[in-house]
Order: structure tokens, then C-alpha cells, then sequence
């Protein structure tokens, strides 16, 4: 009996990095999981490597267009008939400069991708969650949405931000049944970072990729960068019944980087 048995479950971003690993933690506990990414054949890829049968399926969009993730929660309910945990996972680093050199197409993408994108989930997923009396929300914030570093301004603003809906909307929904809680990695070298890292790091001052690096890892009381399977482990959590109590929280998997 796995901790999730019978619970259906679907993931913005989820064929990679955090979701991807989110999505093996749901699949291992006994649940049904529906990845959204926008690369066709590497939703394929992911369904054959996630080796679930019908258990697993792929919805195909990018997650910065509302009609991807009300699209994708949709697609959710009519496969399976209903939709228990909404992982609002999608998300990134998009602009690394000073903000006096942002467009406002590049502040735009920003809004869409990190926060729009959780409130359109949200929403969709709320209408189905809330005539039900049960539902888990789950958002992937960031340590940025408490802290805030230069060159990253459009990221760590669009993060303060959805740690403010996450606390606003639980209160909407406390009563019925239903949790919305966020998880705030610290730095992990995903294929992601790793492809952002070089610029990000010339936008925040710093000479080279390994100095933005060393720089997250000397910030953490662990000294060491944190892994996707560890923000999967308290995705898991956030999901069961043993955190029914438990909304409106935002959770650091940081390594102890947080100030408070």
C-alpha cells in the first residue's frame, strides 16, 4: 500500500528536474500522474523511462499559456475522472540582468511563467477541488520569494509573489478539505541551472558559474547544493493525509540557507 494508492495527481513541468522527480515520488507511492511539458518527444521519453503504464500520461504545452495549464488540469479530470493533487511546479530564472534593462516582453514572461501560471492552476483546479470537499495544491516557490538577489529581480519578485497567494488562498479554502502549501528549494544543479548559470552569474556580480555555486553553497548550513529528491520527499508529504493540518505553509528544502 503506497501512501498516495488511488490519488490522481498532475504536474506543470513535469518531465524534468523537480518534476520529473516529483512525478517517480507520487508514481512510487501508488498514485496516477499526468507530466505537462513542452517538448513532445521528451514526454514520451519521460512516460516510457517513468515505466507506469496507465498510470502515467503526458499533456503537451508550455506552461507560461493559461490554455497549457487550465488545459492540462482539464485533461486530468476527463482521463481519469477527478484530480486530487495539483503540483504547480513549472517555473524559472528568465531574465538575469538589472532591471533598468528589462523589456516589458521579458517582465511579461516573468509574470506568465512563475506566478500566472499558478493562479491559473489554481483556479481550474479549485473548481473541481472545491464542490469535492478535498484537494492538495502544491507550488514550487523558491528561497528567492523570501530573499532576493540582484539580476534575478523579475524571479524573485514573481516567488514573494506566489508566497502570497499561496498564504491568501489556503485561508479562502481551509474549510473544505482542501491544503495549498509551497516548497522552497534552495539551489539545485538541475540541466536547467546549469544552462542558466553562466549569465546568471555575470548578472549577480560574480566571475564564473562554480563562483555563483560556491557562493549558494557557503550560504547553506549544509555546504553542499540541494538535490531534486529531496524537494520530491516533502512534495510527498504535502500530498498526504499526514498533512491535512498543514496549509498556508512554505516549506525551505535549503539546507538551512533561510534566515528565518
Amino acid at each position: 500500500m503506497g501512501k498516495l494508492d488511488g490519488k490522481i495527481a498532475c504536474i506543470t513541468g513535469g518531465t524534468r528536474s523537480i518534476g520529473r522527480a516529483i512525478a517517480e515520488a507520487y508514481l512510487a507511492e501508488g498514485a496516477t500522474v499526468v507530466v505537462n511539458g513542452r517538448d513532445e518527444a521528451k514526454g514520451k521519453q519521460c512516460l516510457t523511462e517513468l515505466n507506469a503504464g496507465k498510470r502515467a500520461a503526458f499533456y503537451a504545452g508550455d506552461a507560461s499559456l493559461q490554455s497549457t495549464v487550465e488545459g492540462l488540469i482539464d485533461y486530468t479530470i476527463k482521463t481519469y475522472g477527478q484530480l486530487d493533487i495539483c503540483c504547480l511546479n513549472s517555473g524559472g530564472v528568465l531574465m538575469t540582468a538589472p532591471i533598468a534593462q528589462m523589456s516589458d516582453e521579458e517582465w511579461k514572461l516573468e509574470v506568465d511563467w512563475n506566478l500566472n501560471h499558478v493562479f491559473w492552476g489554481m483556479r481550474r483546479a479549485l473548481n473541481h477541488m472545491i464542490p469535492r470537499n478535498y484537494g492538495r495544491i502544491i507550488v514550487t516557490s523558491s528561497v528567492e520569494g523570501k530573499l532576493g538577489k540582484p539580476g534575478i529581480a523579475g524571479y524573485a519578485t514573481t516567488k514573494h509573489a506566489v508566497n502570497g497567494l499561496v498564504k491568501s488562498v489556503a485561508r479562502e479554502v481551509g474549510t473544505l478539505g482542501i491544503t495549498v502549501n509551497a516548497i522552497l528549494p534552495g539551489l539545485i544543479e538541475t540541466d536547467i541551472v546549469r544552462d542558466t548559470g553562466p549569465a546568471s552569474a555575470i548578472a549577480m556580480g560574480l566571475e564564473s558559474y562554480d563562483a555563483m555555486i560556491g557562493l549558494f553553497t557557503q550560504e547553506s548550513a549544509l555546504k553542499r547544493p540541494n538535490k531534486v529528491e529531496e524537494v520530491a520527499a516533502v512534495a510527498v508529504l504535502m500530498a498526504t493525509d499526514a498533512a491535512r493540518n498543514m496549509t498556508g505553509c512554505l516549506f525551505p528544502v535549503d539546507g538551512g540557507t533561510m534566515p528565518y
